[in-house]
Order: C-alpha cells, then sequence, then structure tokens
C-alpha cells in the first residue's frame, strides 16, 4: 500500500507516532482540523482560557483501530472511529477521526 499516496505522504505529510496495543511506531499521516459544517470552531471559555473541541482527522497509509492513539507535535488523540479507503479491490488509505486524549478520558 504504497504508490501515489506514499509518495504524497513522504513529500507533505507529517511525522506522527501510532501506539496501538502492538506497540509504538513512527508514520507518515496527515493530522487536520476537522471543521464544523458552519466553519466556526467548538469549543468553551474558561477562567483560565480557551478549552478547544474540535476533532482532528487522520489520513495515512498504516491502519488505525478505535482507542489507538496518535501523537503529533506534542498532543495526543484517541481514534474515536475508522476505516479504509480503497481504490478498486486495494486499500488506498485510512481515514480516522480523533479526539484530544484529555477529551477522550472524559
Amino acid at each position: 500500500m504504497t504508490g501515489v499516496m506514499g509518495e504524497i505522504l513522504e513529500h507533505y505529510g507529517q511525522t506522527v507516532t501510532l501506539r496501538s496495543r502492538d506497540g509504538e511506531k513512527s508514520v507518515r499521516a496527515f493530522i487536520q482540523p476537522a471543521a464544523a459544517r458552519d466553519e466556526t470552531v467548538p469549543g468553551e471559555q474558561t477562567p483560565i482560557g480557551w478549552i478547544d473541541e474540535r476533532l482532528w482527522r487522520y489520513t495515512g497509509l498504516e491502519e488505525v483501530q478505535p482507542g489507538d492513539t496518535v501523537i503529533w507535535r506534542g498532543r495526543s488523540f484517541r481514534v474515536r472511529s475508522s476505516r479504509e479507503h480503497a481504490l478498486s479491490d486495494e486499500i488506498n488509505h485510512w481515514w480516522a477521526l480523533l479526539e484530544p486524549e484529555w477529551r477522550a478520558a472524559e
């Protein structure tokens, strides 16, 4: 599962750490905030500052499963849901919805 998507990730992707029950490994992926339909940033103002409640999106070649952890730029995210995307009969990449790990623990 490399091809064009692998080349794109190698050139433009970000280095992330995937932590699952099988261990930990460093991979290339895209991590992006998942925008709300109205393009607002969901969150809450507290006495100690703004709490960003956005969900995030993982796009990469490595399979991730609900409960796995994705670490990017010092932030930890828990995989909420995931699925593969295929072209023809071959899996092209994986997509996952992530939530900040502090939020997942609530």
